[in-house]
């Protein structure tokens, strides 16, 4: 059977590489948003310019920025909710690091007790369960 500690360790494991995953996700979702910022900067460009790019006119230059805009307000909303999810995700991972940081030492001073008991060749158990003689007393 496993020990308290040896799963503790698989959650902590588990839970890391889902911060990860977050954390990938968070950087995906920034790159897309300087992407949509950079196209935005493009199309307000071709629209100061007054002279739109081949098969474009300024309607629907003004409509793509339009819809651009839409698109990286999206994205920055979700990007601050996975902003969270990461640093959410971070406190679950150091709460669960301390509590499997507790119980491999406890498991650890339970091996050391086991391995000093055999040393001893005596058991805590053994001893509590054995009569103490009487105490002789001088009379």
């Amino acid at each position: 059977m496993k020990s308290r500690a040896d799963k503790l360790g698989r959650m902590v494991s588990l839970v890391k590489l889902q911060l990860r995953l977050s954390e990938w996700q968070l950087a995906h979702l920034r790159q897309q948003e300087r992407s949509l910022q950079d196209e935005q900067e493009w199309l307000v460009g071709a629209l100061n310019e007054g002279k739109p790019p081949a098969g474009s006119s300024s309607d629907s230059i003004a409509r793509r920025l339009n819809r651009t805009s839409v698109g990286a307000r999206a994205v920055k909303e979700q990007a601050s909710r996975q902003l969270d999810q990461v640093r959410l995700e971070t406190r679950r991972v150091k709460q669960l690091e301390e509590v499997a940081k507790a119980a491999l030492a406890e498991k650890l001073r339970d091996a050391e007790k086991r391995s000093l008991e055999e040393i001893t060749g005596t058991s805590l158990t053994v001893r509590a369960w054995t009569p103490r003689p009487a105490s002789r007393t001088k009379t």
